[in-house]
């Protein structure tokens, strides 16, 4: 008996497989391939699951948003080409003839923080994932918090400046745009003249560059005011901090929650580093899927 959870990138699918104590057992990787569409590369991971001979109870997905949670189907995603109103959850059930689930990646490595990871044992968790984008979650007691429309702990398009740029559907001013990895590549890409990534930024910071400490400092602040929504607006008993820019650069994690704390009335906050790292997405969707097969 195993259940599987499956993390959609936009470059990378994974497919994990956890025995019945949720134990990862075996990771399976392979491209998402946008020559192929949503649904030869879910197969994949399905055929693989059958070449194994694994006898899978449930199927939980990790998806980029947006979704309709309701009709398990994936939207519009900007990163994935070809997968536009994908029912993945029909699809998956009709193919294995096992219950499926689809949630938000950065609610699914929420999820597993909050159950088993870094949250554990506190009633409120509030999961931030500072990566290419800013994801983030609400977990209250076990469950995930969604909202009326889906939409609760979509910290990436919370107000937070004045600043015009935005794409898609994201708001001006928003946390995404103007504190994300991708928001550091456009501004730092700006500044220098020349093309820049996230790891350049951090590179040229940590040797004591004035101006990529300038342009960090000004992302930092930005999320600071966005952890001090939060604050005020839910005020959870532990912030649980993951994503590839908090995993590689703790020292802005420190720097973000230091700004943070000047916004709270009572700074004495918990806040936590991710236990599960890049897996979080993975383990989260096991768990989804282990309840939809309740």
């Amino acid at each position: 008996m195993a259940y599987a959870g499956i993390d959609i990138g936009g470059t990378q699918l994974r497919i994990g497989i956890f025995d019945e104590n949720g134990t990862l057992f075996d990771v399976y990787k392979t491209v998402n391939d946008r020559s192929l569409g949503g649904e030869r590369n879910i197969q994949n991971l399905l055929d693989y699951v059958s070449e194994k001979g694994y006898d899978i109870q449930s199927y939980g997905i990790a998806s980029p948003g947006p979704l309709d949670l309701k009709k398990g189907k994936i939207l519009n995603p900007p990163n994935l080409y070809g997968w536009d109103n994908f029912e993945i959850v029909r699809y998956i059930e009709e193919k294995t003839g096992k219950p499926a689930a689809v949630n938000n990646d950065g609610n699914l490595a929420g999820l597993a923080e909050a159950r088993e990871g870094a949250g554990k044992g506190y009633d409120s968790v509030i999961f931030i994932g500072m990566s290419t984008g800013m994801g983030g979650s609400f977990v209250y007691k076990g469950e995930l918090i969604s909202g009326a429309h889906c939409n609760t702990a979509e910290f990436y398009n919370v107000i937070v400046c004045d600043d015009p740029y935005h794409h898609g559907s994201a708001n001006p001013g928003s946390l995404n745009e103007v504190s994300g990895g991708a928001a550091m590549e456009r501004i730092a890409t700006e500044h220098y003249g020349r093309q820049m990534f996230a790891r350049d930024l951090f590179e040229l910071a940590n040797a004591g560059e004035k101006d990529a400490l300038e342009i960090l400092e000004r992302t930092s602040e930005m999320l600071a005011r966005g952890i001090a929504d939060i604050y005020y607006i839910i005020d959870p008993d532990v912030y649980v901090i993951g994503g590839s820019i908090a995993m590689n650069n703790p020292w802005y994690v420190e720097k973000v929650i230091a700004k943070a704390k000047r916004y709270m009335t009572d700074p004495d906050i918990v806040v936590k580093p991710s236990q599960y790292g890049d897996d979080a997405g993975l383990y989260g969707a096991m768990l989804l899927g282990k309840d939809a097969a309740k």
